[in-house]
């Protein structure tokens, strides 16, 4: 046998402390209520822009409506955003047909005068020729 004294394995160097982990959030039971409803924000976001381009709150309430729809639930702003959205619009097409109306009878007014008319009729209203080509070309 040999004279050396035994030796001892050398002690594992200590390990850092890990922070301890957290689990993920349990998940939502089936009778449960959801945190939030899908296309609720949209709904919200599409009402404020019915009122200012009526068009486009029209277009994103109908996508917040079948989102909301899919998912069972309902979406009051986006209804809402899609009923005010219809109406605004249809008020602007009515005041842009009125606003081009009113241009093509001017130009028409114009074009009357150029071609030597004394006096011509403009949204019902009589009018000078010559007062109206002077307005025209200043």
């Amino acid at each position: 046998m040999s004279s050396y004294p035994p030796t001892q394995p050398p002690e594992p160097p200590e390990q850092p402390q890990s922070a301890p982990a957290y689990s993920a959030a349990p998940p939502v039971a089936p009778g449960q209520p959801q945190t939030s409803t899908p296309g609720k924000t949209l709904g919200i976001v599409s009402l404020i822009l019915a009122f200012f381009l009526p068009i486009i709150g029209l277009i994103l309430g109908i996508v917040a409506v079948i989102q909301s729809r899919k998912a069972g639930a309902g979406n009051i702003p986006g209804i809402i955003a899609i009923i005010l959205g219809a109406i605004f619009t249809i008020i602007w097409v009515f005041i842009l047909i009125a606003i081009f109306s009113a241009i093509g009878s001017g130009v028409e007014a114009v074009q009357a005068c150029l071609d030597g008319a004394a006096t011509v009729e403009v949204l019902g209203v009589p009018q000078d020729c010559e007062q109206l080509l002077e307005q025209q070309y200043q």
